[in-house]
């Protein structure tokens, strides 16, 4: 028999992923990068709770800046979701918040599953038969997180004590005390003594999380239902009111709720997880030689053990080494101890303090219309790839400081400049002066590309006026 309460998947969607630098940045987070197949982490959530245990649409919680990039991973799986943005980040007990109070404007009984989008989880089956076990917990009005048993004593994670079995829901357990990430040889001694690994995934009824919230953290609680109840709808967006929702106090949820309330459970999972949290994590999850060495793209290995390598368009090979990662990239090559991947965060750290580029943008950005790859760049001039999806168009738009030229690779173009619209061709190229309105769209069904010259004495992205765009960007 069909569950009387339906459960409404959330997907919190933020976050940078700074340990996986280069690949993953701060423009486009290891959430949207594939490190095991040809789905993304987050395209892997996604279709992880999408079938008949998960009976509502899927909420996905997310950023102004990665929403075109969310929609269209989306769109690449066929599945809808309503995408609400975040006007800042105000860590997670105020994200999980306003996903909770949308899904309880929808039902009232609605129960709530809460999943990171950059986890790894590929026992979809053991997954779905804690959430099963963990759902009448839920229904018992339990705030319910999965505890993974650990399979070493990992310093990278937080760790749950768990107490005794509930009784009126087995398979749950109450929590005795929540630790924070502990040094090696106290990891070990909560591996012999039953300590959990934190996921950081929930499972609750929507109506009892945003009471408990309401009681603990009222700072938190109030100005987000508010934001919720003044939300806008932004083309297929929903906007959170930013006035409301920045007067929240920035907490964790674990600090907000599950360390303070009373009806915390856990649910003791042995399905394979990862956080995904440093490249040693992406070594743990990949197959490896008889060596213990993993790549992804172009690698060669000689007399070395133990070693990762991530290297897209470039062979990479490493000769007499053992437990290290290498990553290439076209602007950025990263080489590290797999002991040490953890510190790659304050790697970025001091990399932003350098104010390098490299630490938070990619050479290739996305954009809702496609992309663009920067090819070379120069004093006066830039050179730039760019691809236009089918349909697309770019925003109406104008330059003080830059002239530009392009030239068509492939696909179609019809090009406005000032008053002047022309289609081009392949080979085909058009001038834009500096200072003409101008815009670019694609009204074939193939992919346009083509190169872009830009010449003048400023080429840096704040250089345009736009006045006419249909995805809203200011």
């Amino acid at each position: 028999m069909k569950a009387t309460m339906t459960v409404v998947p959330v997907i919190l969607c933020g976050g940078s992923g700074s340990r996986l630098w280069p690949a993953s940045r701060e423009s486009y987070p290891k959430q949207f990068l594939s490190f095991s197949g040809e789905k993304t982490l987050f395209q892997e959530t996604v279709e992880r709770v999408v079938g008949p245990d998960f009976d509502a649409r899927p909420i996905v919680v997310t950023g102004s800046d990665y929403r075109f990039l969310v929609a269209e991973q989306l769109r690449a799986l066929g599945i809808e979701a309503d995408i609400v943005l975040e006007p800042g980040r105000r860590d997670s007990a105020a994200a999980i918040a306003a996903a909770a109070a949308i899904a309880l404007r929808r039902d009232p009984k609605a129960l709530v599953i809460v999943l990171a989008a950059d986890h790894a989880m590929p026992d979809r089956d053991g997954f779905i038969a804690h959430v099963r076990r963990g759902r009448a917990a839920a229904e018992a009005g339990r705030i319910v997180t999965f505890g993974i048993r650990p399979s070493q004593p990992a310093t990278g994670y937080g760790y749950i004590k768990p107490g005794a079995e509930l009784t009126a829901t087995p398979g749950a357990n109450a929590i005795e005390a929540f630790v924070e990430k502990p040094d090696a040889a106290t990891a070990e001694r909560y591996v012999t003594e039953g300590y959990l690994w934190n996921s950081g995934n929930f499972l609750f009824a929507a109506s009892v999380f945003l009471d408990e919230l309401a009681r603990l953290e009222p700072t938190i609680a109030a100005p987000v239902v508010e934001a919720v109840e003044k939300a806008a709808h932004d083309l297929d967006f929903l906007r959170l009111d930013p006035e409301t929702f920045m007067m929240a106090k920035s907490m964790s949820v674990d600090y907000a709720v599950m360390e303070k309330t009373k009806l915390a459970a856990v649910v003791p999972s042995d399905f394979a997880w990862s956080d995904v949290g440093a490249w040693s994590a992406v070594w743990d999850l990949a197959d490896k030689d008889e060596a213990g060495n993993a790549a992804d793209g172009d690698a060669v290995f000689m007399k070395s053990s133990g070693c990762y390598v991530q290297s897209h368009g470039l062979l990479t090979a490493v000769v007499g080494l053992d437990d290290v990662v290498v990553v290439t990239s076209r602007d950025a090559v990263l080489v590290a101890a797999r002991d040490k991947a953890e510190d790659v965060k304050k790697l970025v750290v001091e990399l932003t303090a350098r104010k390098r580029p490299e630490a938070t943008e990619h050479l290739r950005v996305y954009r809702p219309w496609g992309a663009y790859e920067r090819i070379a760049i120069g004093t006066r001039y830039q050179v730039k790839r760019i691809t236009v999806n089918p349909g697309s168009k770019l925003s109406l738009q104008s330059h003080f400081h830059r002239a530009e030229h392009w030239v068509v690779v492939s696909g179609t173009a019809r090009v406005t400049v000032d008053d002047m619209v022309k289609t081009l061709t392949e080979n085909q190229s058009v001038y834009i002066p500096l200072g003409a309105v101008h815009r670019m769209e694609n009204p074939g069904r193939i992919p346009l590309e083509l190169i872009e010259v830009q010449s003048g004495s400023y080429t840096g992205e704040d250089d345009i006026v736009r006045y006419e765009d249909i995805y809203n960007r200011s």
